[in-house]
């Protein structure tokens, strides 16, 4: 078999968050396929990194009080010790934020540039007033312009996958503060995808699936957009050289990353970076889902064009994970993450579940919690797992050696040994599914020859006969080890213990072992206790609940106070303040010292929403002040006026805020 030189990269997961079950999915079927690889004895680097820039990022860190760096420091390690306890083994994970990241954006931008395909344009865009941004992509919320499902991002649905401009969007609302953002101009740079309507249309049809393509078509039918390529400061990334204050926007280098972490890998390992991707004979595969096809086969191909890299062999597209049917969801605790799974549940059970519903389509991945435990139970543990355990324990109180086989001991090794190439093209096809209903079929087969002799039974007349029951069952067993191996490594680095066996390769299930001596029998797997499934979901809703606690209904006061005239309110008057600027005041424990703007008119109050409010987030905001209530003089200074704010005290006090659109100075009515 000639060796094969192979590149699988995940897509890359966003730094601003701890890894969920639906990550796992996708490192997992990574995993899987490229353990098959290494055990074929080819050369198969599965690479990743974590996707490290843009505003989300900024704000999250902004939000802990810590820097961007740290933030991503954090979540680094944070997602290598998940990946590490789910048993998914990187060739290499990286970063994108890292210099070799930012050389590789550079050239590629440089070659774009080179190519005559970037044009700088002013366009219209989403600008806040109350946050003072123009709005990522992903900070813009509303109704989708092509099917009209509503809480939609600014550059696609998750419903029916169109793709489109925040400006499209109907209803669109700022996601973090809700107000309706403003469209102004700005200057930004894009790549003209219509230059590379020739190649990727002959491109597209034979690195994709079918049905992916289908979906290419269509996009493919009409005139293709200009990509937006730049990012207004403020904004966490690169810096693009010859347009200051202008940033890369996240999707040129993240997918970049998938080159820079290859070089680092080379770099580390003293290999070059053109012996994979500038190798004509180096194979190359994106997994990634389904919602970031547009990127992935038009976008990012392009750039690969234009680079003078080598354009995927094939983009390998899966479908999102569903629990129970439908989507997760953080209210029923089916929003899983790692860490939480990790707690209660063998992640053993998760990579066998997986593998046992994955396929090589498009369609979602579901993960019915019921089916879920029966299955492990039966198939694993009861199918797979029962014949060592039963074999090896009873071989243990013989000789503990495995000796002959009779003939149809042999029979039956031989039958689990023609399998291989079966089960190899399989994994092969990432029809990781269909492989497991052959290992399967194989321990059912083992098990009707095991039940068939009764050796437990057999054992009191005929010890030669029932040692070659045993002898052939765990031989079988031994070659379901090797099949599974891609799916259970730490599973069956204990099966290679039992059988003192060096790393098995995929021609290991080839040998028979007879005259060979067992190791001390370890339990592979315990049963799967229901009870911590429904354990493991309570935690996850009570952890999502405090993580997003409810804003609690409280009334403001005891009793309703006497009533007054219309007159008397209309003496009240209120207007629309912004916050010019807002300062802690030395030696009061709840006071706030706060600079307003009225319109050309400044204020000076002083208001108790210490415990509720940073000084750093209320600046450049616009609240109600009651602007005709007599200065008071205190013990720091005058306070020229009152901002209203509800709530019962302490952190739970909230400012009165006005639409968006709203000017300093304006009166409420």
């Amino acid at each position: 078999m000639t060796s094969r030189k192979i590149v699988l990269t995940a897509a890359l997961p966003y730094a601003n968050g701890d890894l969920h079950i639906g990550h796992m999915l996708e490192h997992l079927l990574c995993d899987y396929w490229t353990r098959f690889q290494k055990m074929r004895g080819h050369e198969s680097l599965f690479i990743c990194a974590d996707d490290t820039h843009g505003t989300p990022i900024m704000l999250a860190a902004r939000k802990q009080g810590i820097t961007p760096e740290q933030l991503i420091a954090q979540m680094w390690t944070s997602h290598v010790e998940d990946f590490k306890a789910f048993e998914v083994l990187h060739d290499h994970y990286s970063s994108t934020n890292t210099p070799t990241n930012r050389k590789m954006a550079e050239f590629c931008f440089a070659s774009l540039q080179k190519a005559g395909v970037i044009e700088s344009k002013s366009m219209r865009q989403l600008y806040c007033d109350h946050d003072k941004m123009f709005l990522p992509d992903r900070f813009v919320k509303g109704t989708c312009p092509k099917c009209g499902t509503v809480d939609q991002y600014g550059d696609n649905c998750e419903k029916c996958s169109a793709t489109y401009e925040p400006l499209d969007l109907k209803n669109p609302a700022c996601s973090l503060c809700g107000n309706a953002p403003k469209p102004r101009d700005t200057e930004h740079l894009f790549v003209r995808l219509e230059d590379f309507r020739g190649f990727l249309t002959e491109w597209v049809p034979g690195h994709v699936q079918k049905e992916v393509s289908n979906k290419l078509d269509e996009w493919l039918s009409t005139e293709l957009r200009p990509w937006c390529i730049s990012r207004d400061e403020p904004y966490f990334g690169f810096e693009i050289p010859g347009h200051p204050k202008k940033y890369f926007y996240v999707w040129l280098d993240a997918p970049v990353g998938y080159i820079s972490a290859i070089e680092e890998y080379c770099i580390k390992n003293g290999k070059k970076l053109d012996d994979y991707w500038r190798n004509p004979k180096t194979e190359i595969y994106h997994c990634i889902g389904k919602d970031i096809v547009y990127f992935h086969t038009l976008f990012w191909a392009s750039i690969l064009k234009a680079s003078g890299f080598n354009t995927p062999t094939k983009v390998l597209v899966h479908g999102f994970l569903t629990v129970d049917g439908v989507k997760m969801s953080k209210s029923r605790g089916t929003f899983l993450m790692a860490k939480t799974y990790l707690k209660h549940l063998d992640p053993t059970f998760y990579r066998y579940y997986m593998a046992c519903k994955i396929n090589n389509g498009i369609d979602d991945v579901d993960l019915s919690l019921d089916d879920f435990t029966q299955r492990v139970n039966s198939d694993l543990i009861g199918k797979i797992t029962n014949i060592a355990s039963r074999s090896a324990q009873m071989l243990a109180r013989l000789d503990n050696r495995i000796g002959d086989m009779a003939d149809d001991g042999k029979a039956l090794v031989k039958r689990a040994q023609e399998a291989s190439e079966k089960i190899a093209a399989h994994f092969e096809e990432r029809d990781f599914a269909r492989a497991m209903i052959e290992i399967r079929e194989i321990a059912d087969d083992a098990n009707k020859y095991f039940d068939t002799y009764e050796p437990w039974k057999l054992v009191k007349t005929d010890e030669t006969k029932t040692k070659q029951v045993l002898a052939a069952a765990l031989n079988v067993f031994r070659i379901m080890a090797v099949y599974l191996k891609p799916i259970l490594p730490s599973y069956v680095e204990k099966v290679e213990a039992l059988f003192k066996e060096k790393p098995y390769t995929w021609s290991s299930a080839q040998s028979i072992l007879e005259n060979h001596e067992l190791g001390v029998f370890a339990h592979l797997a315990q049963r799967m206790d229901p009870k911590k499934v429904q354990e493991m979901i309570a935690d996850q809703k009570a952890e999502s609940a405090s993580a997003e606690p409810p804003k609690p209904v409280k009334s403001a006061v005891a009793t309703i106070l006497p009533e007054i005239d219309i007159e008397d309110f209309q003496k009240v008057d209120m207007r629309i303040a912004r916050i010019e600027a807002a300062q802690l005041v030395e030696g009061a424990d709840k006071l706030l010292q706060l600079t307003l703007d009225l319109g050309g008119e400044k204020r000076n109050v002083f208001s108790g929403i210490r415990h509720a409010y940073k000084p750093e987030d209320l600046v450049g905001r616009l609240t109600v002040m009651v602007a005709n209530l007599k200065p008071r003089k205190m013990k720091f200074g005058m306070s020229e006026g009152m901002v209203l704010a509800a709530g019962p005290g302490g952190k739970e006090i909230f400012l009165l805020s006005p639409d968006s659109g709203a000017l300093p100075g304006q009166r409420v009515t």
